[in-house]
């Protein structure tokens, strides 16, 4: 049997009928679809989506923002969950390409739907198409290919038939997920064809929990036992193989203490006896003191950015060794590892077995201790600095995460506020910090509150973000009022790009270009720039609130609190308040020659600090 529909139709009636299963559970795989409609999918992607209600849509603003929102509905989902974006051809469709390098570089699975140029070509050029000498079949949508885990043109019907099983083996698989894109011609969206009806019926997709080769994990269970200073990392992959339970038996049997990156933040609550916090550029004293120390790192789930390791600096012990649990082979062999390919749960869970008995030193375990007590007192050092307005913002998150529920989510994305959210934020429950970082994307905030919001419509969802990145994308607050999904935002307004501002300043430099202030005699010189956040928030839709002091903002976040639609506080912020590194450094390459003696002198201390940079082999 057959069933004849247009190219978009098959699709809106294959991707309804998709599941996941996990540890028994199972459920749709596509929550819905987001889109903005233009010449090049309305007829065909749009006619799909109102005469099949069975893929809800959402109207958005912005296409970037759409894709935000769609891996950050993904991220919130521990990637059991996703959803499509459509666009138009031409700038509708390359305005995802940065959204898609964000889902890509954060391994989160994101469906990308953009209208493409005419297959038949007799009418070419079309309104918005990029012609090419090279090649008839070159178009803008090329550029998805270096940020895609799966590319493909559709330029024939049939041509589905083979390439969205292959998408979907993609985008559920826990080793190659990322960005899928499929590229629609705008004539054959709206093409019918005779296709297979078995293609339309239920699929269930099976997240393994693949096994390690059992010769290496005894031979890692051997490192751990020798190991006299052993150190976790934990990564996002914890927080995706839903691990957490898994690692704290495990932690709490061996004593072996754990430290977090951006994305595995949470994998532990933060009063967690062996959490020792933040680790890297961004991370805690005892966090980075027990990394160079280490004579074993076992990284879990994570990819080892350059903010975790320090730019390779922070793991000093010549004798360190690595072992490694990620899905992903080419995760897994970095720094020389011994690469346990596998799931993070079930690899845990194994390895705890194999070491019954074991644990860790009782002096190794009371400088942990020592280590952690001395972090909770700094930071409540921190959160309360007092200062005369404009306040500080490490004050800001002290007063935020005080107010919050252990339940409720906190999400940002970019700026000065994802170094101090490492360090400072108290996670207590899993899932309750959002931090979109392998590409520190500006604008992610708001756009990325939404789609957590979506995915958990019964929790209190908190975004902060500065003033620079609310100014690129804060249209998606309309979104958000239009589909009725609460967010609370808490606008720092420090009048610029503090945190570049202050790199600027730490390489030696002035800080140019990087605040909001008039032009006076060739330069940045003058008054803030006067802009009215709260007449912008208010504008889109928002319930505004302005705060001036602490006592200020604690007042709005109750009042917020009881507002049945999205609130945004505005709070004004000190530009050069910082919280310092603490025992780590980070590889900003300094200038090699200049007139300036300022940047002369940072590039000697750039010199030294880069010879503690080492290769694992």
């Amino acid at each position: 049997m057959t069933r004849r529909l247009t190219v978009a139709q098959s699709i809106i009636a294959f991707l309804r009928n998709q599941y996941v299963e996990r540890d028994g559970g199972q459920h749709r795989f596509f929550a819905g679809c987001f889109g903005i409609f233009g010449h090049g999918n309305v007829a065909g992607m749009g006619q799909a989506l109102e005469q099949d209600t069975g893929l809800r849509y959402s109207l958005f603003r912005n296409e970037q923002a759409m894709v935000h929102a769609a891996a950050a509905f993904a991220k919130a989902t521990f990637r059991l969950r996703t959803l499509v974006c459509t666009t138009s051809i031409g700038p509708g469709a390359t305005n995802m390409v940065t959204g898609a390098a964000l889902a890509t570089i954060n391994r989160l699975p994101v469906l990308l739907l953009p209208g493409d140029i005419f297959a038949r070509r007799n009418v070419a050029p079309v309104l918005q198409q990029l012609e090419s000498s090279l090649a008839p079949d070159i178009s803008v949508n090329d550029c998805f290919k270096p940020v895609s885990r799966y590319w493909d043109r559709i330029q024939r019907p049939e041509q589905l038939i083979t390439s969205l099983p292959e998408a979907l083996r993609v985008l559920t698989s826990p080793a190659e997920t990322g960005t899928v894109t499929l590229c629609l011609p705008q004539d054959v969206q709206s093409e019918a064809f005779d296709f297979p009806e078995e293609f339309f019926q239920k699929r269930v997709w099976s997240i393994p929990r693949n096994r390690c080769d059992q010769r290496l994990l005894q031979r890692a269970a051997s490192w751990i036992r020798a190991a006299k200073k052993p150190l976790i990392i934990a990564g996002g992959g914890v927080l995706y193989s839903e691990a957490t339970t898994a690692l704290s038996e495990f932690v709490t049997a061996t004593g072996i203490p754990v430290c977090e990156t951006q994305a595995g933040k949470g994998a532990l609550p933060y009063d967690h006896r062996n959490n020792l916090g933040a680790t890297g550029v961004t991370g805690t004293p005892g966090a980075n003191i027990l990394a160079r120390q280490a004579d074993l790192i076992i990284g879990i789930g994570t990819r080892y950015s350059d903010f975790t390791t320090a730019s390779k600096t922070a793991f000093q012990n010549p004798a360190v060794r690595f072992v490694n649990v990620n899905v992903s082979e080419f995760d897994a062999y970095k720094h020389a590892a011994l690469a346990l390919t596998s799931d993070a749960r079930t690899t845990i869970q194994e390895l705890h077995q194999a070491v019954t008995g074991y644990k860790i030193d009782e002096s190794y375990q009371e400088a942990i201790d020592a280590f952690c007590a001395r972090w909770e007192k700094e930071v409540d050092r921190i959160h309360g600095l007092r200062k005369d307005p404009p306040i500080t913002q490490a004050e800001v998150i002290g007063i935020v995460n005080n107010f919050t529920e252990p339940s409720d989510i906190m999400v940002c994305a970019a700026g000065s506020l994802p170094g101090d959210l490492h360090k400072l934020w108290r996670t207590r429950q899993v899932g309750g910090y959002h931090m979109e970082y392998g590409y520190s994307c500006m604008g992610y905030e708001i756009a990325g509150g939404l789609g957590v919001k979506m995915a958990y419509p019964d929790r209190e969802v908190y975004v902060l973000v500065g003033d620079g990145s609310y100014l690129m994308m804060a249209q998606e607050i309309v979104t958000a009022v239009q589909e009725a999904y609460k967010l609370n935002i808490v606008l720092l307004d420090n009048h610029g790009f503090s945190s570049i501002g202050g790199l600027s300043r730490s390489c030696g430099n002035e800080g140019m270009g990087t605040e909001y202030r008039y032009r006076r005699d060739d330069k940045y010189e003058g008054d803030v720039l006067p802009v009215d956040f709260s007449a912008n928030a208010a504008s889109l839709g928002a319930w505004t609130a302005l705060a001036r002091t602490g006592e200020d903002l604690k007042a709005a976040l109750a009042a917020a609190r009881k507002q049945s639609r999205t609130s945004v506080i505005v709070i004004e912020t000190a530009y050069e308040q910082t919280i310092p590194s603490y025992e780590s450094w980070w590889d900003v390459p300094i200038a090699e020659v200049s007139d300036r003696e300022s940047v002369k002198a940072t590039r000697q201390k750039y010199e030294e600090a880069r010879k503690k940079e080492r290769y694992f082999f």
